[in-house]
């Protein structure tokens, strides 16, 4: 196999298994390395030395690259296949074999670690018929949200990929903050231009209720929202520490969001499994509609989908009621739907 698909491959199953960034980062970067050698080239630095001396180049990385020139598949790519064959998450196969895209997805264009391309490779793998690419907007500068014009290269990017026909629909979006205020951090006539806007709320999440419902249902009846972002916010494990549940009314946020058409997002990361079960449960009483969706931030974390799948079919989501179950053609319309309609 090609080296540089080797290395890749490996990246993808280490993110997909949560491996530390340094291990993850090793592999990409020795891809890079590479990627524009000439195979006679690479062939020769290999055998005399020259590749191990290459900055970016480690034993270990070294060692697959010439694994795969010698025909073989790299004994640490084998088992990481190995590893990955298992299952992230027991349970949801039936519901996992339904789901047909992803709606919440990052790029290196804001707090992603991968090019869009990647992402994109990384969701035809996969099996995805779509992905939306939702980096962060402005004033999530810590995530280094997109500015206008950034997202409008990004845009260009995306209209370049569907042109080129990568198997995968690539869908333009992006994760919008919800500001203090409810009005959402992107201006109304770019976020129409848009197929998916999922709206989140990133800051002062210790709000009171009263508060942050207001704020929360000031943003679901915008007529730009169409999903609803990981929306107690919390954290219950991972690198970040542990948070707590923002506060709010989640019978009147659902109830908000049933009557303006608006997903509730069944947030896959297994850091935030947000919403909790009970809320779950809430959304389904108020007839919400529901998105499973990754929030990946690189391309081996795609696969989290088997965790948003456990959860949803253990409590009974039913799958025509989850959005990225449709056929694209059908999300599209429903997230086309006249602004008029969805603003009551």
């Amino acid at each position: 196999m090609e080296p540089v698909d080797a290395l890749s491959e490996i990246a993808f199953w280490l993110e997909r298994e949560l491996a530390p960034t340094f291990k993850v980062k090793a592999f990409r970067t020795a891809a890079d390395t590479i990627r524009g050698l000439d195979p006679q080239e690479l062939r020769a630095r290999n055998a005399d030395g020259r590749l191990a001396r290459m900055k970016g180049i480690g034993g270990r990385t070294g060692e697959v690259i010439g694994q795969a020139l010698a025909g073989e598949v790299p004994e640490y790519l084998a088992a990481a296949r190995e590893r990955g064959a298992q299952p992230l998450a027991e349970g949801g196969e039936t519901l996992r074999a339904r789901l047909r895209g992803d709606l919440h997805s990052h790029s290196e264009f804001s707090d992603g670690g991968s090019p869009i391309g990647q992402m994109v490779a990384a969701a035809a793998l996969l099996g995805r018929e779509y992905l939306a690419l939702t980096d962060h907007s402005p004033s999530l500068t810590i995530a280094n949200g997109l500015s206008t014009e950034r997202l409008e290269r990004e845009l260009d990017i995306v209209a370049g990929l569907n042109a080129s026909g990568p198997g995968v629909r690539v869908l333009t979006g992006i994760e919008v903050d919800i500001l203090e205020d409810g009005s959402l951090d992107q201006t109304p006539d770019v976020l129409e231009r848009l197929d998916v806007v999922v709206a989140s709320v990133h800051s002062k999440l210790r709000s009171d209720r009263r508060t942050m419902t207001r704020r929360m249902l000031t943003a679901i009846a915008d007529p730009n929202t169409d999903v609803l972002g990981h929306c107690t916010g919390r954290l219950v494990t991972g690198g970040r520490g542990t948070r707590p549940p923002s506060e709010f009314d989640a019978e009147a946020v659902f109830a908000a969001c049933a009557e303006h058409d608006v997903a509730v997002e069944i947030n896959s990361r297994p850091e935030r499994v947000d919403p909790p079960d009970d809320l779950i449960d809430l959304a389904l009483e108020a007839g919400c509609l529901f998105s499973i969706d990754t929030d990946a931030h690189a391309p081996g974390q795609l696969d989290f989908l088997q965790y948003g799948a456990e959860r949803a079919e253990r409590l009974g989501v039913p799958a025509e009621r989850i959005v990225t179950t449709w056929p694209v053609e059908d999300l599209l319309a429903w997230s086309t739907k006249r602004k008029g309609d969805r603003a009551g």
